[in-house]
């Protein structure tokens, strides 16, 4: 149940994205990448799925770049993010990458990680841009070490 390399990117350039919004800034292409430490390639890549999402807008030309809607950032919650990039089959996956792990058929941590599953899936569906970005422009987290 670990989120894709993408998916933590796409996270992170969303932030940064919605960081730059509340400055009624865009962000570039180059500037996201570098403040999310990923290739320009890769970068866009996630920021594709993000726009094709509605995640995050996208202007193009001399003054253009991504932004994110401010009712973007008091409503999106982090499962629609990891849902865009990673699609829902991360809430299936099994904790040790069994193909075939359920009630009936369990791998041998499946009872113990079940309830841990939950709740992170809860955190998910109730974390919103917001709650980050104001833990980020509070300095009580960081997005790039």
């Amino acid at each position: 149940m670990i989120l894709s390399k993408a998916c933590e990117h796409g996270i992170r350039a969303s932030l940064y994205i919605a960081q730059q919004s509340e400055l009624e800034e865009r962000a570039s292409l180059k500037d996201i990448a570098h403040e999310i430490d990923a290739p320009e390639a890769f970068s866009a890549k996630i920021l594709q799925e993000l726009v094709r999402h509605g995640i995050i807008n996208s202007i193009q030309g001399p003054k253009g770049g991504f932004s994110m809607s401010k009712k973007s950032i008091r409503e999106l919650k982090l499962i629609q993010i990891i849902h865009a990039i990673d699609g829902d089959a991360f809430e299936k996956k099994c904790v040790l990458g069994l193909k075939k792990c359920s009630e009936t058929s369990p791998c041998p941590v499946h009872d113990q990680f079940k309830h841990i599953k939950k709740d992170y899936l809860n955190m998910l569906q109730k974390t919103n841009i917001q709650k980050m970005l104001t833990s980020l422009n509070d300095g009580i987290s960081c997005l790039k070490l």
